[in-house]
């Protein structure tokens, strides 16, 4: 075997270990299923079945074309190698070059190989500790993580907010589309810590703020957290706050509890009642799939509540704009200097050190 048809093999193995590491072949059989359901008369008297489908079949093709494309082309290069013709080893060896360039790009998407990770993502943020300054501070990781979004082309779109009673807000709730977004950023969920001289206080002391992040994987498809009826507590009530007289006057709103752990989720920022019970059932499954990833749980009847303390004991981050001005990860050590930038949304370097950490350990 020449030198040439070494290293094609074993870049061919490399690129063979990722795909079962990415459990590609898995991801082709559920393209297959989603193509064959599309391929129904009736595809379409489900438009947000179809939708999901599309989406999904979407999201898979993006994972999987990359390396069955790099793979077919290795197996070109082995072909024309295992010929051992002098005048094909420099072109050979410039197309091998270019794969194991085009193999070390892809290798970037094994940071995402969690059950989730290709999904989009639910961001629900809550003001904690703090009183105004933490429902102020709740408003600037709002802010923060559009900002993020916008800088990358990702789609938001806002579920439901919560204003605060003087400045900021209670919480909000919004959706990420793009590729890949809950493996980037899982890695924000937890308590975030603000250090400041306190605008709301007439002596403009020191303060120290809290606001918990959840990131959730958006789970839209019924069959990945299945629901049984029985589990659920619905009741339907008077949508109150924006929206316009029609909401005002309908019993759109809808809350749905998850009854074994109690989990609520309240949405009326539909004006119907079906749009609003849709949402809420996306956004439950999603809290769910993420509770079962924290409690590494297989059945959802096996979960536990989420513990709010120990919750609030998480925290995993702390922004100090006073006495002196640095941003850290309290996980990975990764710090900065400039929390003027990461507050206005250049959170790639957090994301990235984070994703090295989890890999590492």
């Amino acid at each position: 075997m020449s030198e040439l048809e070494k290293q094609v093999k074993q870049l061919a193995d490399d690129v063979g270990m990722a795909m079962k590491r990415l459990d590609i072949d898995a991801a082709e059989k559920e393209l297959a299923k989603l193509k064959e359901q599309a391929s129904a008369a009736d595809f379409w008297s489900d438009n947000l079945a179809a939708q999901a489908n599309v989406k999904q079949q979407s999201k898979l093709e993006t994972k999987i074309q990359p390396w069955i494309e790099l793979q077919k082309e290795l197996d070109e290069i082995a072909e024309l190698a295992a010929m051992d013709d002098a005048k094909l080893e420099k072109e050979l060896k410039e197309k091998l070059s270019g794969l194991v360039k085009r193999f070390a790009e892809l290798k970037g998407l094994l940071k995402f190989n969690g059950p989730y990770d290709d999904h989009d993502a639910i961001i629900s943020i809550h003001a904690g500790a703090g009183g105004t300054d933490a429902q102020d501070w709740a408003q600037m990781l709002l802010r923060m993580y559009l900002r993020f979004a916008e800088s990358h082309k990702f789609k938001t779109k806002m579920i439901d907010e919560s204003a605060g009673e003087e400045a900021g807000i209670k919480s909000a709730t919004f959706e990420v589309s793009g590729d890949f977004i809950y493996g980037q950023l899982k890695g924000e969920h937890g308590v975030h810590r603000l250090v400041r001289l306190s605008p709301f206080n007439a002596d403009h002391l020191r303060q120290t703020s809290f606001a918990k992040v959840e990131i959730m994987p958006l789970v839209e498809r019924p069959e990945e957290v299945e629901l049984d009826e029985k589990d659920l507590k619905i009741d339907v009530y008077r949508s109150g706050g924006h929206g316009g007289q029609s909401v005002n006057t309908t019993d759109s709103a809808v809350r749905i509890t998850h009854i074994p752990t109690g989990i609520t989720v309240a949405i009326q920022n539909e004006r119907s009642q079906l749009q609003n019970k849709e949402t809420a059932m996306t956004v439950l499954r999603s809290r769910l799939a993420q509770l079962q990833l924290e409690q590494h749980r297989d059945h959802l009847s096996e979960l536990k509540g989420p513990n709010q303390s120990a919750e609030w004991g998480n925290q995993i981050r702390s922004y100090v704009l006073h006495p002196y001005k640095q941003v850290k990860d309290l996980r990975t050590g990764h710090e900065t200097s400039d929390p003027d930038k990461v507050l206005n949304g250049q959170l790639d370097e957090f994301i990235a050190a984070y994703l090295e950490h989890t890999l590492a350990n």
